[in-house]
């Protein structure tokens, strides 16, 4: 009897200390999820998790250890209530249990899940007996293929995004080009300083550029009649001596043969 008192005790001294790590890891995550939700990074959630998840898996180890006594065949009975408060439950239940009395026994000492939880579990189980297994079967088959898409995009995804991290981007210009361009409109690099003959050193253009321009027109109707030719020369003529230097507007051009280009170069 004293053996298995004290293996008792020991396993109990054992997952306390389990319970209280995993309390002391799940207590940090929530604070930094209150307080440093700004600063918090997923890979640190990720560590988070990681962390308690193995302190999960040491506690359910330790409970079904061969040397650890079977718990559930252990009876708690509460052999004082008191409405009063109670300093050393305070203390052990670091402030959450202030007193141990008939309102707070039946949720701290339960052994079965509420009341409610217990229905619906119960109508979760009669709804699964209800489906056929053919048509578990299926759902079952169809929920696995939603999966299976999903973390193919996903996988897809990763695989996209770390080639294109890898491969450099593909050049859409060519940079000796561009520097040309650059030069020719900010320095006049590559230009030609070409002006037409009988321009002005000033930069207008003069009585030559004019009468050249009357002559192209002359060529332009050479086949119309001469009557045509003689008032549209007369028409540039004054042009010139009124308005020197501009072209006249209202002049129209009628080009019957394709062939005779105005222009000979």
């Amino acid at each position: 009897m004293q053996r298995e008192e004290k293996q008792l005790e020991v396993s109990l001294d054992a997952l306390l200390s389990q319970v209280a790590d995993l309390k002391n890891s799940l207590g940090s995550f929530i604070y930094k999820l209150e307080n440093e939700y700004d600063r918090l990074t997923w890979p640190s959630v990720l560590d988070s998790f990681a962390l308690l998840s193995g302190q999960l898996n040491t506690l359910n180890k330790v409970l079904k250890h061969e040397k650890t006594p079977l718990f559930h065949n252990q009876v708690i009975i509460p052999l004082v209530l008191s409405p009063d408060r109670d300093e050393d439950l305070m203390r052990q239940t670091e402030g959450r249990v202030p007193v141990f009395s008939h309102e707070v026994v039946p949720d701290h000492l339960r052994t079965k899940p509420d009341p409610e939880v217990e229905e619906q579990e119960k109508q979760l189980t009669t709804d699964a007996a209800r489906i056929g297994a053919d048509v578990a079967q299926k759902q079952i088959q169809r929920l696995n293929k939603m999966c299976s898409n999903l973390l193919e995009k996903i996988s897809k995804e990763e695989r996209e995004s770390e080639s294109g991290g890898l491969r450099p981007n593909k050049q859409t210009f060519n940079p000796a080009d561009t520097n040309a361009l650059v030069a020719a409109v900010a320095f006049g690099k590559g230009l030609s300083n070409w002006r037409p003959s009988g321009s002005s050193g000033s930069g207008q253009p003069g009585t030559g550029t004019i009468l050249a321009g009357a002559s192209g027109l002359q060529q332009v109707q050479m086949t119309g009649a001469p009557s045509q030719q003689q008032s549209i020369l007369s028409g540039v003529q004054m042009a010139q001596a009124g308005q020197p230097g501009k072209m006249p507007s209202g002049i129209k051009t009628n080009i019957k043969s394709a062939s005779m280009h105005p222009y000979q170069w």
